[in-house]
Parts: structure tokens; C-alpha cells; sequence
């Protein structure tokens, strides 16, 4: 199953991956980012990217200060000799010490982005990044064009081929849309947080709508109720005592009948659901082991919700 990535016109697969918490990589209370790896982690994140590859996933989501460029290391290992059947998108704006992942004050100008992207290609071990995503969310607009200039500059250098911005401002992503090479929004969408308007946007200007958060952090598989208790370590653990998040957990197990209609399990029916808002949507679950792998990449075989389906669930979470 495949889906065009925008004005690019590369075919992705329809489920892409993201690599956020691959190889141990985990949500401690550390201050500055997580660079603490699992060697067997590791290995079995590397598994499951060849298994991805093999059951036909094609699209794999990355930034550079996901583990202080551990992330992109361990993609680009697990590549290594299969890199023509892959897709890569990496991210920049973040600043980081690559040795001990201590957070450091970045001045985001144009020579810095190219600094960023040759770190990049570096660890990943590739010539060109498919998708380069601007990490900064929240970038002054004023300040933007410049950064979508120099990524211009990159894709004549080839250094990238195409570019967008990680972002839930429509405004922005607007901007960055009248970029020759700009081909795609990732921003927030799952069956719990629609957006309406950047999807429209993204139809209007033939971007590519890539899914963050797609599972919403775990609150669309199942695997949490009221009474999860996680180690106190974990940052995570304070959510649940969060009304907003304990509504959340409520409101997604409402929609689990319509989610797991025909069989699909509940992960699937989620994704499946934003299969179903758009032809330009390209969800990218993260994943950490071969067997939650292979659950992604039999989402496609089962395909978006039908019409009737999905009406259900939109309709399931309009009650009050």
C-alpha cells in the first residue's frame, strides 16, 4: 500500500516509522536528551527495520537530537545495503552535544542548517536526505524564510531533495509551502485530535501530511487505563494523575469497538482511522521491537477504514 509524498511525487509506504525511542532510548527525567542505549535494544531495533523493509514499510522518520544522533546511527546501520528501497526523513533545529547529549543554544541561520545537515548525512551514512523537516515548531515567521532559502540552497547542492516543516501552525507551514522543494507538513493528527485545517492546507497546496503522534503517545493502543502504574523514574508516570490525560484514556476506550471493527487490533484500527481523513496522510508510529513491526505493517494490509467505518468513530467521539 503506498502514498505519494506530496508535490515530491516519491511513493512512501502508506505506515512509516518513526525512530524516537528505538535501541533503549526511553522518557526518564533527565533534563537534556536521552543518550542511554540498550545494546540488545539496539540490535533488536535494527531487526525490526530490516523486517519493516521486508514486509514493505519504506518510510522511516528520524531527527538528529533524537538521542543526541544515536537515532540516525541506528537507522542508518540497519539501512546499510537496502538504502535505494528506503525513504529517510531527518529533522534539525535542535542543539545538542553529540557526546553527552547536553542541550546547547543553536543560532538556527543558514550555516547552521547546512552545518546540521552534513551531521546528518554523516551518521546516517548517505549521500542525500530524502526529507529534511524543520524541528523548531514555533520559529518566528519572520526569521523562516531565510531557513527555507537555505534549504533550497541544500537541494541544489544536493545535499537534500525536499523539505517541510514540523509544525501544527498552519501559517507557517503555509510559508514554507511556496518553497519549490517543499512537500510536506508532519503535524499532530490521530482519532483523539483531528486537523481539519492543516489538511486542508495540505490539499490546497499538494503537501504530504505526515501523522505525529498518530497512537497519541500510547493512549490509542490499549495499553494503558487509569490505574497504569509506571516507575517513578519515568517521567510518564505523572500523567495519570492528569485529568486531562485520565479523559483521554476515557475517550479513546470509547472509541475502541469502532477502531477494532473486522478484526484489526486497536493500534490498527487507530492508524487505519487516519488512513481513512486523507489520501495524503502518512502515519509514523514508533516502534521498538520486531513483533510491534510486523503489527504496524499489517495495517496495511488491511487498509484505511471504509466510509461507514470511519463515520462511526467520528461520530463516537462527538458524543459527549
Amino acid at each position: 500500500m503506498q502514498r505519494v509524498l506530496g508535490r515530491s511525487g516519491m511513493e512512501v509506504s502508506a505506515i512509516g516509522l518513526g525512530t524516537a525511542r528505538i535501541g533503549g532510548l526511553g522518557f526518564s527525567r533527565r533534563g537534556d536528551h536521552e543518550t542511554r542505549l540498550i545494546p540488545e535494544a539496539v540490535e533488536e531495533a535494527k531487526r525490526a527495520i530490516r523486517v519493516a523493509i521486508d514486509r514493505g514499510i519504506s518510510f522511516f522518520d528520524t531527527a538528529d537530537v533524537y538521542g543526541a544522533g544515536r537515532s540516525e546511527r541506528i537507522l542508518g546501520e540497519a539501512i546499510r545495503g537496502v538504502r535505494e528501497r528506503v525513504v529517510i526523513a531527518t529533522k534539525f533545529g535542535e542543539g545538542f552535544d553529540e557526546e553527552d547529549g547536553v542541550e546547547t543554544v543553536v543560532d538556527v541561520t543558514p550555516e547552521y542548517v547546512a552545518q546540521a545537515c552534513e551531521g546528518s548525512l554523516r551518521r546516517l551514512g548517505i549521500d542525500t536526505i530524502d526529507l529534511y523537516l524543520f524541528h523548531l515548531r514555533d520559529f518566528p515567521l519572520d526569521r523562516a524564510i531565510v531557513i527555507c532559502d537555505a534549504l533550497e540552497d541544500l537541494v541544489s547542492a544536493g545535499k537534500i531533495r525536499f523539505y517541510g516543516w514540523s509544525t501544527d501552525d498552519g501559517e507557517r507551514a503555509k510559508l514554507f509551502s511556496e518553497g519549490e522543494h517543499c512537500t510536506a507538513v508532519e503535524h499532530r493528527l490521530n482519532a483523539l485530535m483531528d486537523a481539519p485545517e492543516m489538511l486542508a492546507l495540505c490539499e490546497e497546496e499538494d503537501l504530504a501530511s505526515i501523522s505525529r503522534v498518530p497512537l497519541l503517545i500510547g493512549v490509542l493502543t490499549g495499553r494503558w487505563s487509569a490505574g497504569t502504574k509506571l516507575p517513578d523514574e519515568d517521567r510518564r508516570s505523572d500523567w495519570f494523575g492528569e485529568k486531562g490525560f485520565l479523559d483521554c484514556l476515557r475517550r479513546a476506550e470509547a472509541l475502541r469497538p469502532g477502531l477494532t471493527v473486522g478484526g484489526r487490533s486497536y493500534v490498527q484500527g487507530a492508524l487505519a482511522w487516519i488512513l481513512a481523513r486523507s489520501p495524503r496522510t502518512v502515519p509514523i508510529p514508533g516502534f521498538r521491537t520486531v513483533s510491534q513491526v510486523e503489527e504496524l505493517a499489517d495495517t496495511m494490509r488491511w487498509g484505511p477504514l471504509s466510509a461507514k467505518e470511519f463515520e462511526a468513530v467520528v461520530g463516537q467521539e462527538a458524543m459527549p
